[in-house]
């Protein structure tokens, strides 16, 4: 049993976690739900809150992936501030990213002038901006998982492959990879939730264009200065996907670290 100097505060902290949603969940107009989500502006903003996610989360991998190797398996001058870098996005208000994405892949910014000059691409209040705000808050969670993996895994299992004449390539691929799966999942896993969540920056980079930008959190935004109960039900929807994703495949996935 634990004393009571911990479980007090602990059960405080679990009320004021759980309480919002629980309310959430009260108060939604259970009799609205399916007119609710049965309207195109709500299914084109979950469609487009899905698509993006996952390309995200794709991108993420693609990327993210081998950045966590580079940082666990390679030692390089300023990998310390690599490593805070990386992980700046983590605590950065999600407004200031989209900002930082506007001054570099805007119309004028850094490398939007040039792929705008070059291959007539302009990035910004695109459903491509939605993507790119969402990788950009979500790798993180992506590196961050896989890294820590990576440092758990076996070197010498990597050893014994390149003494039975493996290429690193070969090694990465058939020993590492799947060492660090459960990882590489989780990881997954969190980035495709963090995407689907964004606001701040999406707004700001991808501006809020039904059909186009408009995700569900952007939805929520406006629905609330309009119709709170249809705000209510799209955060709803937002809760139970989020939920439904983290107990299923956390369970799947992360075995025994969920115990």
């Amino acid at each position: 049993m634990a004393p009571a100097l911990l479980l007090v505060p602990a059960l405080f902290g679990l009320a004021f976690l759980l309480v919002p949603l629980l309310g959430l969940v009260l108060r939604a107009p259970w009799g609205e739900l399916p007119a609710q989500l049965g309207s195109p502006e709500v299914l084109g903003a979950l469609r487009l809150s899905l698509v993006c996610a996952t390309a995200a989360t794709a991108l993420s991998l693609l990327l993210g992936v081998p950045l966590a190797w580079l940082l666990a398996r390679s030692t390089f001058p300023g990998k310390r501030l690599v490593r805070a870098l990386v992980t700046v996005p983590l605590v950065l208000p999600p407004v200031v990213g989209g900002v930082a994405l506007l001054v570099v892949f805007g119309r004028r910014g850094l490398v939007g002038e040039h792929l705008h000059e070059w291959f007539g691409v302009s990035l910004p209040f695109t459903t491509g901006a939605v993507v790119l705000a969402g990788t950009f808050v979500a790798m993180p969670f992506l590196v961050v998982s896989v890294e820590g993996a990576l440092r758990a895994a076996d070197v010498r299992l990597d050893e014994a492959a390149a003494t039975l004449g493996a290429s690193r390539w070969v090694t990465f691929r058939r020993v590492t990879l799947p060492l660090v799966a459960p990882g590489v999942a989780a990881g997954a896993v969190l980035a495709w939730t963090r995407a689907l969540g964004e606001f701040g920056a999406t707004i700001t980079f991808a501006g809020n264009f039904p059909g186009r930008t408009q995700t569900m959190p952007l939805a929520v935004y406006l629905a609330m200065e309009s119709n709170p109960e249809a705000a209510i039900v799209l955060s709803l929807v937002l809760l139970l996907v989020s939920v439904a994703v983290l107990a299923l495949l956390r369970e799947r996935w992360m075995g025994g670290a969920s115990r």
